[in-house]
């Protein structure tokens, strides 16, 4: 029986081969192509079931909408620095301050989550409360299948959505409380929702520093 020879090196090291244009498999979307959707009808069974289990043994609509938001903080987390990353190196900066990362989510987060941006982004006009922002979706996509028994009309399922809003604060080292509030209008925007985004003491005093230097 002969004896087994190591192989000559070869003169490369081992290591992750990066492709020569430089894409990586976070590069690639979900789907075959970059236009491609999810099915609104499997995405609103999959949320369905999603709010089904997290209103067992519940005490209330508060206790409900607390669990939807821990259900899609990790899914901001992660898609903060997903949603980085895909950006060309030039332009792949951090939020730095409290507008850039507000207009980040309206803008980058809600288009890669829903297809298009949110409605409106507004600061509170109260003087007493100026760590309060407001991101406004006329008609957030998480509700349009969720049926709300007349019990539990105060209810707002996109306390999910407001999750990952938080769950991106948090990963961008900008903490956050945001909770999703019925604010209706009329026939035209039944189900309008405002995500009020309350930062924490620091940031504010942190953008304060920054701003005077």
């Amino acid at each position: 029986m002969s004896n087994l020879q190591p192989n000559a090196p070869s003169g490369k090291e081992p290591g992750l081969r990066v492709p020569s244009n430089g894409k990586t498999i976070y590069h690639r979307p979900l789907n075959r192509s970059k236009t491609a959707e999810i099915s609104q009808a499997s995405f609103a069974f999959l949320f369905a079931e999603m709010v089904t289990y997290a209103q067992r043994r519940v005490k209330g609509i508060q206790e409900l909408e607390q669990r939807l938001n821990v259900q899609g903080h990790p899914i901001g987390l992660k898609l903060l620095d997903l949603l980085l990353y895909r950006e060309p190196a030039r332009s792949q900066q951090r939020p730095i301050n409290v507008i850039a990362l507000l207009h980040f989510i309206k803008q980058n987060v809600w288009q890669h989550l829903f297809g298009r941006q949110a409605d409106r982004l507004e600061k509170s006009a109260n003087p007493e409360t100026p760590d309060e922002y407001m991101i406004i979706d006329n008609e957030p996509l998480v509700n349009q299948y969720i049926s709300v028994p007349r019990e539990m009309s105060q209810l707002n399922c996109a306390a999910f959505a407001a999750g990952i809003i938080e769950g991106v604060c948090d990963g961008a080292d900008f903490p956050a409380r945001v909770t999703a509030h019925t604010v209706a209008e009329g026939e035209m925007w039944p189900g309008k929702t405002v995500f009020l985004v309350k930062f924490r003491g620091e940031v504010i005093e942190r953008e304060a520093f920054l701003g005077k230097s």
